[in-house]
């Protein structure tokens, strides 16, 4: 089987409960119930990872709104954009291989910064993906399709 690299990790980011803060890390550890310490783990394996591409922050950057990395609400910021991959689709990021489950959908509270985030990432917020072999994610560490 042979991998395609496509891109790389720029960010990482854990919620934590009771809490709509975002933290960046510099790697995290996911199992097959999500990513370890974070609010959703072992909430919804189906959605237990969400990953975004940068391009989500482009475009709402060419309206002249200035959204902070992790906004989204992604536990992975990549260089590159998934979001028309197949559901079921692998990739491996460092030694964790995951698989698309969804299509992320937009939620109301990404209105808060201005009401028109909702409207421009209509198909373009990220995805969810759910861990099919546990490990770490490091910054900087090379995305490939499997």
């Amino acid at each position: 089987m042979s991998n395609k690299k496509v891109g790389e990790v720029l960010k990482l980011f854990i919620s934590k409960s009771g809490t709509s803060q975002r933290f960046e890390k510099s790697d995290i550890s996911l199992d097959m119930l999500g990513v370890v310490g974070d609010k959703f783990y072992n909430k919804d394996a189906q959605r237990s990872v969400l990953i975004a591409s940068i391009e989500s922050y482009e475009l709402i950057r060419k309206y002249g709104i200035e959204m902070p990395f992790g906004y989204l609400g992604e536990n992975i910021l990549l260089d590159y954009n998934p979001y028309n991959l197949e559901i079921g689709t692998q990739f491996k990021i460092g030694e964790v291989i995951l698989e698309i489950s969804q299509n992320c959908t937009i939620c109301n509270h990404l209105a808060v910064l201005d009401v028109k985030i909702p409207t421009l990432l209509k198909n373009d917020r990220g995805i969810f993906a759910q861990v099919v072999k546990a490990g770490e994610v490091k910054e900087g560490d090379e995305v490939y399709l499997v």
